[in-house]
């Protein structure tokens, strides 16, 4: 039913379960998985041990910080499928708006499925805007999944 399954990943707990169902499905379908992060100065911050009052709120992080927090939240994902016996076909880790990275990786891999966690690591401009899930439901000619 799903050969190709495309995970976005911002290293949320909504995140985290969206990896755990795409598993559950790679594991029932025999589905590849392929993990997308765009990096993102709230969701660098996350990775590396944030609060509240953590300096990226008033400087951008460094490409040594981008690098690492991709990593880690690249790496966990991987290691939320390697608990399910689950093998992470592909990563890609590109700059830009997460919706349409996204979107352009599931279409050039032929995605059948794209799953997002609901409500991620966005900010205030997704609240006027619009969140990334929802975006990525008006710009991808596939089937989405949001998981809360």
């Amino acid at each position: 039913m799903f050969e190709k399954i495309v995970v976005g990943l911002d290293g949320s707990e909504p995140s985290d379960r969206a990896m755990r169902v795409a598993c559950e499905l790679a594991g029932k379908f025999g589905s590849k998985i392929i993990l997308v992060h765009t990096p993102q100065p709230q969701t660098v911050a996350f990775a590396l041990g944030a609060t509240m009052a953590y300096h990226a709120v008033t400087t951008m992080p460094t490409e040594v910080e981008v690098k690492q927090a991709a990593d880690k939240i690249v790496n966990a994902g991987k290691a939320i499928a390697a608990d399910k016996g689950i093998e992470v076909a592909e990563t890609h880790i590109d700059r830009g708006d997460p919706a349409e990275q996204i979107v352009k990786c599931a279409e050039s891999a032929g995605a059948d499925l794209i799953i997002t966690g609901r409500r991620g690591l966005g900010n205030l401009q997704a609240l006027v805007q619009g969140s990334t899930t929802q975006r990525i439901g008006k710009l991808s000619n596939c089937s989405c999944l949001s998981v809360v």
